[in-house]
């Protein structure tokens, strides 16, 4: 791993454990809601169809949060080095805890952050930004007060709405986080529109039904399918106006995975990414029956307790061998190059984010010096796309950006790109 990619990702845990800025005592604005007859039934062993009813992204609590005028908002970012030629208005943050379903199509609750700006417009634009890859549940945008919130507080503060959902089993949200699962990372977000439409709804500040897409790393790729999904009518109250990914692995069978072997991907950054995708994802395809045909001694029998959501990255990285070599068996480590059965269903599960026609426009932003996400991913999603008839550039951020790099000089990027687009004629308010 190179210096810069591990001071990068070692200032970036720093930074993530720090808070203590200015949030709003906690008030409970809206209450546990009556749970409908379709959740009551939940385990009853109903097909997961009947699991899809409307009240899907149902508002059961909308807690604040946080709350800066311009001034300290202005301040906040520049203290994580962010350009802060967008901000307008001050921010008002809330948590919102919403019904949606889990992976198995079961229904459950997640959270993510809702966040407006103080001033501007009366009826708002919605950016739907998606957070990268987190192992600790507190970390999420709604829980953890630092670069998760940085999108949503730049966006908030050039003058739109911003949803940012936790995903599943991270914030305050139950069980555990089903780790690159794309298909229900986007069901979770669209779920997180629904209630933010209804947030602000209350809270009088009503949504137009635009919506600008983003996210990063682990989110890049699930914006890439949230749009996808919002082109495709899942909520006929919003339209996808832009799409703005930020160094996605939109491409694991074709770059990822091999990045791993070829020395593209750094070690450490490797290593967490292998184990934790491969815990998650046996929770959802059987990949292993037991640890041990997977991974070697001794990390066989510590490997699934540290993703349980509680562990920070710090412990995860401490429990776990220098490479990913180290950590699995020699069959598997051949085995996750030329991927078959569950593993090759995982992976291939994953792999189609950029396999559409996007009508809104789209821009892809990477960086070409990082060695956890490779910019290799953001070119094959673009050839996917011009495949398609569609032209998506790769924004590449310079010859030293890694990956927090990328996302660093990216996010303020993004919110200009998006503050460009008028909103055009208003549907009636959402």
């Amino acid at each position: 791993m190179t210096n810069s990619t591990r001071n990068s990702r070692t200032t970036a845990r720093t930074s993530r454990s720090r808070r203590g800025l200015a949030v709003v005592a906690a008030l409970l604005l809206a209450g546990g809601v009556a749970a409908p007859a379709a959740v009551a039934a939940a385990d009853t062993g109903r097909p997961a169809q009947h699991a899809t009813a409307s009240w899907r992204g149902g508002l059961v609590a909308m807690e604040p949060v946080a709350s800066f005028d311009r001034a300290a908002v202005t301040r906040w970012l520049a203290e994580r080095e962010m350009d802060t030629g967008t901000v307008r208005h001050g921010v008002t943050a809330y948590r919102l805890t919403y019904r949606t379903v889990d992976a198995y199509g079961r229904p459950t609750t997640a959270t993510g952050l809702f966040t407006l700006p103080t001033g501007g417009g009366h009826r708002l634009g919605l950016v739907s930004d998606t957070h990268g890859t987190m192992v600790n549940r507190d970390y999420a945008p709604s829980v953890g007060d630092d670069f998760g919130r940085v999108p949503s507080y730049l966006n908030a503060a050039a003058g739109k709405a911003v949803a940012a959902p936790d995903y599943l089993g991270l914030g305050k949200g139950p069980g555990r986080h089903p780790y690159m699962d794309t298909a229900s990372s986007v069901t979770a977000s669209v779920d997180m529109l629904r209630a933010a439409r209804e947030a602000a709804h209350r809270l009088g500040r009503p949504l137009t039904g635009d919506v600008y897409a983003t996210g990063f790393s682990q989110g890049g790729q699930v914006a890439m399918a949230l749009g996808k999904a919002l082109q495709d009518g899942a909520d006929r109250h919003f339209r996808l106006r832009a799409l703005a990914p930020v160094s996605g692995p939109y491409d694991l069978s074709g770059q990822e995975i091999p990045a791993l072997y070829d020395g593209r991907v750094n070690d450490t950054s490797g290593l967490f990414y292998t184990a934790y995708f491969l815990v998650a994802q046996n929770r959802l395809h059987p990949i292993y029956k037991d640890p041990g045909e997977v991974f070697r001694a001794p990390y066989a029998d510590r490997v699934e307790a540290l993703f349980d959501g509680e562990h920070s990255e710090e412990d995860v990285i401490k429990g776990l061998p220098a490479t990913v070599k180290e950590l699995l068996t020699p069959e598997f480590y051949d085995l996750m190059r030329h991927p078959t059965g569950a593993l090759k269903e995982a992976i291939e599960g994953n792999d189609g984010a950029c396999a559409w026609k996007p009508a809104a426009p789209v821009r892809l932003y990477a960086g070409a010096a990082d060695t956890d996400v490779p910019i290799g991913n953001a070119r094959s999603c673009a050839a996917q796309l011009a495949a398609r008839g569609v032209r998506a550039p790769v924004l590449d951020q310079g010859e030293d950006a890694d990956h927090f790099g990328s996302f660093q000089r990216s996010a303020p990027q993004v919110t200009r790109w998006f503050g460009r687009f008028s909103q055009g004629p208003h549907a009636a308010a959402l």
